[in-house]
């Protein structure tokens, strides 16, 4: 998501948006340190990425992050510089016990 936090630039204009606008291709790595190295976990997803700047499943998407976080509540980010970036996996990669 793409909020109202302030930035240098336009939300529309930042890099990872503009990185997404010339290659799709994205990757996004999930991961859990700890100082107990049997606790160390991480998820590697490779996929394809999207900007949802309108329609029902931007709607969905900015829904659940409003129930998950309140501060989304009290901003405007259904406008059309506020898109939701969706990934869709291609591939996914994991090490450890990330459940």
């Amino acid at each position: 998501m793409l909020d109202q936090k302030p930035k240098r630039v336009p939300a529309t204009r930042l890099r990872r948006v503009r990185n997404i606008q010339a290659n799709p291709q994205v990757a996004l790595v999930v991961d859990q340190y700890d100082e107990d190295w049997r606790r160390l976990w991480y998820l590697l997803l490779t996929g394809t990425a999207e900007l949802l700047e309108a329609g029902d499943e931007q709607a969905r998407a900015i829904g659940l992050l409003r129930q998950k976080y309140p501060q989304y509540r009290q901003m405007s980010i259904e406008a059309k510089d506020s898109p939701v970036i969706k990934i869709t996996p291609t591939s996914v990669a994991a090490w450890g016990d990330w459940r």
